[in-house]
């Protein structure tokens, strides 16, 4: 299961959820759409989405044959899933968050920097937060100039350091 987006609350009394999208795939939510909700016990819960709407920064959804804000209610604070088949196929040099995180990063003269550990989204690239050894982070920007080579199958990212770059 992979999280698209954490229903942050309810909006209005007719059943539509407030979600903040953790996707870059608009179409995931779309009217027929199927989204789980994984349950404490492990178990998922399949969600239908009946329509959907954006609202300022959020996406606005409501789920087939909830239609009441006490059907939803339970869902606050939870993360809607879409399983690995719901996957959509990538471009090249395109990488998933779960391909990314967990990569060790090389220098390209061969020094290991450490993991990339959460990636960020603060506008015109995604910035790679990488925990090196002695639990310092270091902010990777994920441009050509910086990142030579992802290898997602064997987890292991090389770089180029730029002057500056870890300072």
């Amino acid at each position: 299961m992979f999280k698209v987006g954490k229903i942050v609350n309810t909006h209005g009394i007719k059943g539509e959820v407030k979600v903040k999208r953790i996707t870059d795939f608009e179409e995931r939510f779309a009217a027929g759409e199927t989204v789980y909700i994984l349950k404490e016990d492990g178990q998922t819960f399949p969600l239908t989405i009946d329509t959907h709407r954006t609202h300022k920064q959020f996406d606005l959804l409501q789920f087939k044959g909830l239609y009441n804000i006490n059907d939803v209610e339970q869902f606050k604070g939870l993360y809607l899933n879409v399983k690995a088949d719901q996957l959509n196929e990538l471009g090249k040099n395109e990488y998933y968050y779960h391909e990314i995180i967990g990569c060790q990063v090389m220098t390209t003269s061969g020094d290991r920097l450490g993991e990339i550990d959460s990636i960020l989204s603060p506008g015109a690239n995604d910035v790679w937060v990488v925990k090196g050894e002695d639990g310092k982070e270091m902010l990777i920007p994920y441009i050509e100039d910086v990142v030579k080579h992802v290898d997602v199958d064997n987890k292991k990212v090389t770089i180029e350091l730029m002057e500056g770059l870890l300072e």
